[in-house]
């Protein structure tokens, strides 16, 4: 099944201040993640940032949230933003839920696998998610995959949102999101 920016939301799990400089390549996570909320905007996609305790974790970097005109954040205590009941109907009212955020063996698989239980549609952006270690990156995706979700890059999210070259549109996205990418 293709993504369909009609049908999709975008869902960042708890990309916070005190939690992300412990992560795998945090900076780069945190450069992905900006870029899918960036072009997620620009294809009209719902953006929801969930932040896990905040009072002890701190708030979502606010380069993230800068990214978006009005950022929809919501609290929880649930490692499962499902299990919290703190999603908006931007999210769960749209079929389709691309994913990405910290932790993946946590935070973003638990909410995952709760998606996947109300029958959401699930994109996991492999590129733009992470955890304190590199095996737990690697067992998040694989038990997420496993479940039914499925595992995508940034990349495969700007194209199938695009759905095709030639026009206007596709110049410009080119221009601001593939030459001279970074992240």
């Amino acid at each position: 099944m293709l993504m369909h920016k009609e049908l999709a939301s975008l869902l960042v799990v708890d990309v916070q201040e005190k939690l992300a400089p412990a992560v795998v390549d945090a900076a780069g996570m945190a450069a992905r993640c900006r870029w899918l909320i960036s072009m997620a905007g620009d294809h009209g996609l719902p953006v929801v940032f969930s932040e896990q305790y905040p009072r002890g974790l701190g708030h979502t970097l606010p380069e993230l949230l800068a990214q978006t005109p009005e950022p929809k954040v919501v609290e929880k205590t649930h490692f499962s933003c499902v299990a919290a009941h703190c999603l908006p109907d931007a999210v769960l009212a749209r079929p389709q839920v691309i994913v990405c955020g910290m932790e993946a063996h946590v935070c973003v698989l638990q909410t995952v696998l709760e998606l996947l239980e109300l029958d959401k549609r699930v994109f996991v952006v492999a590129d733009a998610v992470s955890s304190r270690k590199a095996s737990d990156i690697e067992l998040g995706l694989q038990r997420m995959r496993d479940a039914g979700a499925v595992i995508v890059s940034k990349e495969m999210v700007l194209f199938e949102c695009l759905r095709q070259a030639g026009s206007e549109h596709f110049k410009r996205m080119s221009q601001r999101y593939l030459v001279g990418e970074q992240p």
